[in-house]
């Protein structure tokens, strides 16, 4: 067993890494969110980068004057925290922008509530599973290359056939490939994997 800390795909090297995103990416995306009045939609299945993608844009929409308000939602936590009432609602105003991440678990009506309290805000994005809740700015997607690329930057090589493989096992979802490729390194189990050769 290797130390957690020693191990290429531990938790805090992987949330180090951020969404895969041009400059253009970025101005499509920021226009849609013009276009669209100030909402919008990150869409995608599991593990395939919209949580990472929304704390991006948060970064982005970060400027003088805007206050940025981000909701995590899960399964395990399915409501708005008590903190987010009425009161909080009637304080919203254009320089306001409120993320949710994982929308979908929010009832269609919860939503409708949620959707109608926050209209004073001049930004509501969220993330979700399927489309349909507010007009989608990105889909995210994922690919074995992505898998791989992601595998690189971590120091750690897969091949071509290793990377559709993993990518194929779950089902798209990178969050739960790179939780096995942990578990590999944990066990020293790296029969099927192989560091990069230096470059220059």
């Amino acid at each position: 067993m290797i130390p957690a800390r020693d191990n290429p795909f531990s938790t805090d090297r992987v949330l180090r890494q951020r969404y895969r995103f041009s400059t253009h990416d970025w101005s499509c995306l920021q226009e849609k969110l013009t276009y669209h009045c100030g909402r919008g939609a990150l869409a995608g299945p599991k593990g395939s980068g919209k949580t990472t993608l929304l704390e991006d844009l948060m970064l982005k929409l970060a400027q003088p004057g805007r206050r940025i308000t981000l909701i995590r939602l899960s399964a395990d936590a399915p409501r708005l925290p008590c903190v987010f009432n009425d009161a909080f609602f009637a304080k919203l105003d254009r320089d306001d922008a409120v993320l949710i991440d994982g929308a979908e678990q929010l009832s269609l009506a919860k939503w409708f509530v949620f959707r109608w309290k926050s209209r004073r805000a001049g930004i509501v994005v969220v993330t979700t599973h399927r489309a349909g809740r507010l007009p989608v700015l990105h889909r995210c997607s994922t690919t074995p290359l992505l898998l791989r690329e992601l595998v690189r930057s971590l120091g750690v090589e897969l091949s071509p056939t290793e990377a559709a493989s993993l990518h194929c096992r779950h089902h798209g979802n990178i969050r739960e490939a790179l939780r096995e490729l942990y578990d590999h390194h944990a066990k020293k189990d790296t029969a099927a994997l192989s560091t990069p050769t230096a470059r220059v």
